[in-house]
């Protein structure tokens, strides 16, 4: 008996510290600096890095933190943490971290393309690109940890385990600013977004409010229905995260809302998860960066109120929140495959957007042709653009395609379009005075050619909504 008392109160003494706090790790530079762990109650604490220490004590919760200054870019460092016990990590980087967030298309890992991208992962050594994977955890209140094999740099081995649209990204902005960049990939998928944000948040959605679970289910734990339910997965891969200082988000998510036929939804849930998120960081308006849902399924002859129309449109209008960028995908996916294999464009997209709006790099056009303004002019409609770089183009010549309008019976048949300048007439002759036009309006819209010189689809849209 006395024995197991000891060995327990032997545990509870040591100063224990968070998986994201350990060799190998990145450090956010330039921004203050969190380091937090636990130790027995109103044990002292020590902190050494970087040539100076830090002294805290832990509260009667266990937990102890410390704020590091301010560092710049790089290393490796040393960490020693002592209490009654000392702990030391080795080859720590100071550089950019990013949260790589969302579903099955985040989720996606280097090795189920590892056919497409043999000449990649061939020359992905690299030091100073970091990976750490949060193992899929479902949790009923915020969990303290999360379960990780650490942080792996990045090379031909260890890569195939990488976030693909992840590592794409870091690979490109480590090519073009020299700075150490990890990635902290907390994803899952099959997830709708409400899995992803605290019960505090969902107080504004009484539907989801009502549906949080109070408690594990008992028997065995089912993960797929389990972990759609509200707020689970923000608790057991989010919470344990909070304290980490980051950069910034890049976010893959939305086919499980747009599935269940909740696009319309989803623009007022997808913001509420950014507001969240910033919210219980405690990082301002940190840079949100995030894909717009790919062209999937069979393109139909007549388009409708597809879903996944709607919850592109949803996603465009989170735009209207500060330090936000969404990477326009609708021309790189897979009408048989809801997984498309090119996630290296999709990286490429996500790095022009954290170049432009994180970076500073505005002479980078970082996105496609959006609508700015639409205005009847006799028979035809016309549409100016934003974003149109070096100018419009119909990518691949010819003539633009995607394009319907309706007069005011609602009724939308296809147009032709025509560009003119940094803006596109659109008219039918069956429609003599059209209200309202669409563009790239479908769960595919198959053959959607509008891009600016640079190569950056349009985003789909509507005016009659």
């Amino acid at each position: 008996m006395s024995s197991i008392f000891v060995v327990t109160f032997s545990a509870q003494a040591e100063v224990t510290l968070p998986s994201l706090v350990g060799n190998g790790m990145v450090l956010q530079r330039d921004q203050p600096i969190t380091v937090w762990g636990w130790a027995e109650a109103k044990e002292k604490v020590a902190l050494t890095f970087n040539g100076k220490t830090f002294a805290t004590q832990a509260g009667a919760d266990q937990k102890w933190q410390v704020k590091l200054p301010s560092t710049p870019a790089g290393g490796p460092y040393t960490m020693v943490v002592k209490g009654r016990n000392t702990i030391t990590l080795q080859d720590i980087l100071v550089g950019d971290v990013w949260v790589c967030s969302g579903q099955s298309n985040m989720q996606f890992q280097m090795k189920t393309v590892q056919d497409r991208y043999r000449q990649e992962i061939a020359s992905s050594a690299n030091p100073q690109i970091r990976h750490f994977l949060v193992k899929h955890a479902l949790a009923y209140s915020p969990a303290r940890d999360v379960e990780s094999a650490g942080w792996q740099e990045a090379n031909p081995e260890t890569v195939l385990g990488f976030t693909a649209v992840g590592y794409f990204f870091a690979r490109e902005l480590f090519e073009k600013y020299k700075v150490p960049i990890g990635l902290l990939h907390t994803s899952n998928g099959g997830t709708p977004a409400e899995a992803w944000m605290s019960a505090d948040a969902l107080q504004e959605f009484p539907e989801y409010q009502a549906l949080i679970p109070k408690s594990a289910p008992a028997g065995p734990l089912k993960e797929n229905g389990e972990k759609k339910k509200p707020s689970v997965l923000y608790n057991g891969m989010v919470a344990p995260l909070l304290p980490y200082t980051i950069k910034g988000v890049i976010w893959y998510q939305g086919e499980a809302n747009a599935n269940a036929g909740k696009g319309k939804e989803y623009a007022q849930l997808f913001p509420a998860l950014i507001k969240d998120w910033r919210s219980h960081w405690g990082q301002k308006d940190f840079p949100f960066l995030f894909v717009q849902l790919a062209n999937y399924a069979l393109p139909k002859a007549k388009p409708g109120d597809d879903s996944w129309a709607l919850l592109r449109e949803a996603q465009s209008q989170t735009l209207s929140l500060p330090n936000t960028g969404m990477a326009v995908t609708h021309d790189i996916g897979e009408a048989n495959d809801i997984h498309p294999r090119n996630k290296k464009e999709v990286g490429h997209r996500l790095a022009l957007l954290a170049q432009n709006l994180v970076y500073g790099n505005t002479e980078v056009v970082a996105s496609g042709p959006t609508l700015k303004a639409v205005k009847q002019d006799g028979k035809k409609m016309v549409l100016s653009f934003e974003h149109t770089g070096s100018g419009l183009v119909a990518k691949g010549g010819g003539e633009l395609n995607q394009f319907m309008v309706a007069g005011a019976s609602g009724t939308f048949v296809a147009a032709t379009a025509h560009i003119k300048g940094d803006q596109v007439e659109v008219w039918s002759d069956r429609v003599p005075q059209p209200v309202a036009v669409r563009y790239a309006w479908a769960n595919n819209p198959e053959g959607a050619n509008l891009y600016n010189k640079e190569g950056l689809p349009a985003s789909s849209f509507r005016t009659d909504r």
